[in-house]
């Protein structure tokens, strides 16, 4: 039993959506007879909702901090007419239109923020404001119209890593970043157990390491096959890749800079976050701008994969963000959440809404059911905390937090002065 909770040590919630997300994929490719694990369809799977996971990774520092953002969906739809406009009418170079696009939404951030952070206007109203004037710039300026994108953005939304080198079966560039992400496990795993005996610690038993690994080792080199095994010209999509570069970047950033645990400071505690030294303003202005700048790559990634920005981009992204959040282990207080979690969040709704399509479950249902599992996934956790007891994704993965003062020495992260 120890050694399973060595095992799962990555935390009792993420753990318990991953397990729910398999359950998910296991039953819809039973009930599809096998429609859901192809090639093609886990590439649409990651190209038709790359734009919301990207929002996700946004979403969740805003909700980490306190706030909630509404107004995603229509600061996108507004720098995704811009982006078209300006290649299209002033004749800028494709990357140029991308830059300008990303510094419309950090000035779109900081206008958000500003209200925010230092007049002191609460998110939910800041946002909801802005989702109503964003939405109509995008409509004013684009004048309602469709504007299409060039092919380089385009290939930005729905393109593939490019075919190379010698015929493997497998696309070569697919393979090559499945072998990255193998040997970033394995180094991890070696890391870890460093770590453990620099602290003075008893690293977890080898075969628990070797299991660990192994296990992610597999789910990589048969995602690698799944995605580089398609028809000739397609493998790993692009906009995953875009979206692989940022979950890194943003669990660095969550994790290991003192910018990121202040976010975690100031919505688990706003009180005792300005009585470390925090500074509060800066941070909430900081997340809200970062949300517009992460909304603003998620446009030109969906206008690229469209082919064209139009006036009915974005509608519903907000909720779909906010949904996938909560989902991945987020606190409506604030103060709780990670990343990965949303994440996994994200993909638990993206394999359910792609899982009922196959089915051939109409969309009004779709919703009802995805409005379902958001109210069941939240209300039982929290029925369980009030309760006293473990939450049903602390259940799934057993008593994590009875683990031996030798097992945490390994799992927790270095102290480090934040003040």
């Amino acid at each position: 039993m120890t050694a399973l909770r060595q095992l799962f040590s990555g935390g009792a919630r993420q753990f318990g959506m991953v397990f729910a997300l398999v359950a998910l994929v296991v039953t819809f490719q039973i009930t599809t007879g096998g429609k859901v694990l192809t090639p093609t369809n886990a590439q649409n799977l990651i190209n038709g909702n790359s734009h919301v996971l990207l929002l996700a990774i946004g979403m969740v520092m805003v909700i980490i901090a306190g706030h909630i953002d509404l107004s995603v969906g229509s600061v996108a739809a507004a720098v995704g007419i811009i982006v078209a406009l300006v290649i299209r009418d002033w004749g800028v170079p494709w990357w140029a239109g991308i830059i300008i696009g990303i510094v419309c939404g950090a000035l779109i951030g900081a206008w958000q923020g500003f209200w925010v952070a230092y007049v002191g206007i609460p998110g939910f109203i800041t946002t909801l404001a802005g989702y109503m004037f964003f939405r109509g710039l995008n409509q004013y300026i684009g004048k309602s119209n469709t504007v299409p994108v060039p092919e380089q953005i385009q290939f930005l939304g729905s393109g593939y890593l490019w075919e190379w080198g010698p015929n493997t079966g497998i696309n070569n560039s697919t393979l090559v970043l499945g072998l990255a992400g193998i040997a970033l496990v394995i180094w991890s795993e070696v890391r870890r157990r460093t770590t453990a005996r620099r602290l003075g610690g008893q690293p977890v038993p080898t075969v628990v390491s070797l299991v660990r690994a192994g296990t992610l080792v597999v789910v990589i080199g048969y995602l690698t096959f799944l995605f580089g095994s398609g028809r000739y010209g397609t493998s790993f999509p692009v906009s995953g890749v875009i979206l692989l570069v940022l979950v890194a970047l943003y669990w660095f950033l969550s994790t290991r800079t003192i910018t990121g645990r202040h976010v975690y400071a100031v919505g688990g505690n706003r009180a005792a976050a300005a009585l470390s030294g925090v500074n509060i303003k800066r941070t909430n202005f900081l997340v809200m701008m970062n949300m517009s700048v992460l909304s603003s790559v998620a446009a030109i990634v969906f206008v690229g994969r469209a082919t064209a920005s139009g006036p009915f981009d974005g509608t519903g992204w907000e909720l779909d963000a906010i949904a996938a959040v909560f989902i991945g282990g987020a606190a409506v207080s604030g103060g709780v959440g990670t990343v990965t979690g949303s994440i996994i969040g994200g993909l638990v709704m993206a394999v359910l809404n792609n899982g009922l399509q196959l089915m051939s479950v109409g969309s009004e249902r779709t919703q009802m059911i995805k409005g379902l599992v958001l109210l069941a996934a939240v209300a039982f956790d929290v029925y369980n905390k009030v309760q006293g007891r473990p939450s049903l994704i602390g259940r799934m993965t057993g008593s994590l937090r009875r683990s031996r003062p030798e097992e945490a020495v390994e799992a927790a992260p270095p102290v480090r002065q934040t003040v």
